[in-house]
């Protein structure tokens, strides 16, 4: 009798432990940006097969997936149906869900508009620091690292263009992602954010570090 009773308790305590030791998961979620009014695109994460057209809506530009992805298991969100007149890329797509399970809402999807031949967009830096190092990023044209230069600290304007081109019609919206040490860099209003004119190349983004 002692030992069945031993048994039992042995038995509950191991259900215990793998109950509180069990599998979590998180949603796959994140953003879309620059669609058109009127448009939809498709996403799917590969991993599990699960899909959803994201349409255009002016209250919100948050997606989330309905299928969670287990713990420690991989992501990978990817276009599957473009948007009419627009293309649509993904950053931060793949990965891994945590070990906690936590809702991965960090996946952007952007979406460019127009025809025609892509130009460059640049950014403007004064006051920079010689040696100091400045990140710019943007949602569409990618990340810019802007290392400064003795003209720039005195006074003097660098100019370097984002990696990535844009087609017109492309909206953009840049912002500061590294400050440098011991400096503040400001996006100057009215410049760090616009669309891609039909001709010409877009307004360069103006950056003043103190």
């Amino acid at each position: 009798m002692k030992f069945l009773k031993f048994t039992s308790l042995v038995l509950g305590i191991a259900g215990l432990v793998t109950a509180c030791g069990g599998t979590h998961s998180g949603t796959i979620g994140g953003s879309v940006s620059g669609l058109a009014s009127g448009n939809s695109v498709g996403l799917t994460n590969t991993s599990n097969g699960d899909a959803l057209t994201y349409t255009f809506t002016s209250s919100s530009t948050s997606f989330t997936f309905s299928k969670s992805v287990d713990s420690n298991s991989v992501y990978n969100v990817t276009v599957t149906t473009q948007p009419i007149n627009q293309t649509c890329s993904v950053t931060s797509g793949s990965g891994t869900v945590n070990n906690s399970g936590d809702n991965v809402t960090n996946v952007q999807v952007i979406c460019t508009a127009g025809t025609g031949t892509a130009v460059p967009l640049s950014a403007s830096v004064v006051g920079l620091t010689s040696g100091a190092v400045l990140v710019l990023s943007d949602v569409a044209a990618g990340s810019l690292t802007v290392t400064g230069t003795t003209t720039t600290a005195s006074g003097g304007t660098l100019s370097q263009n984002f990696p990535t081109s844009l087609v017109p019609g492309s909206v953009y919206n840049t912002s500061v992602k590294t400050q440098p040490t011991g400096q503040t860099c400001t996006v100057l209003s009215n410049s760090g954010s616009g669309t891609v004119p039909t001709t010409g190349n877009p307004s360069s983004v103006a950056v003043s570090c103190q």
